[in-house]
This record gives C-alpha cells, structure tokens and sequence, in this order.
C-alpha cells in the first residue's frame, strides 16, 4: 500500500497485521485505516494490531472513531500487555 502524505511523498507501508502510526500525523488516519483494514482483507488478515502509542490518548481517541464507522470492524480492544498494552488496539475484521 503507498499513502501520500502532505508533501507528496509517497510512503510504502506493509501489509503484514500491524500498522504503526508513528510516522503519520492525525490528520492522517481518517483515510488511512481504512484503505488498510480494506488492503488487509484482501489478503485474508483478519486480526490487525494498531499501533498509536500511549501519549495523550487523542490518536488513540482518533483510531476507535475512524474503526467506529468502518463497516468491515467486526470489533476492537485495546491490546493486552504483550502485544502494546493501551499504546496499541486489537481489531478484529468480518469475513
């Protein structure tokens, strides 16, 4: 998947279950997430790990508003302690 930034750059991101989002800034994740969750799909990963990082809790905020409205979220939780604790969400997607 390649997402374009504000600058133009064209960045090459994974689709491997695991999206950080360190890189990206805020305003990024309205389109984002969702074209991931749907490039996961097709290749038959259902189970995403998201990561956003513990900070103030406004990206975290920002990622379960943008999973809320997404039609293919099955459900979502905030990740245990092995795989990022509340610096990560667990999503689960329909089949």
């Amino acid at each position: 998947m390649t997402e374009k930034n504000d600058m133009e750059e064209h960045i090459r991101i994974p689709i491997d279950g695991t999206l950080d989002l360190h890189t990206f800034r805020p305003n990024e994740i309205g389109s984002l997430i969702p074209e991931y969750l749907k490039e996961c799909r097709k290749k038959n990963i259902y189970h995403i790990r998201i990561i956003h990082g513990k900070g103030s809790g406004s990206l975290r905020r920002g990622v379960h508003a943008v999973l809320e409205k997404s039609a293919i979220v099955k459900n979502y939780q905030l990740a245990d302690e092995k795989a990022g604790s509340w610096g990560a969400t667990l999503v689960e997607l329909k089949h």
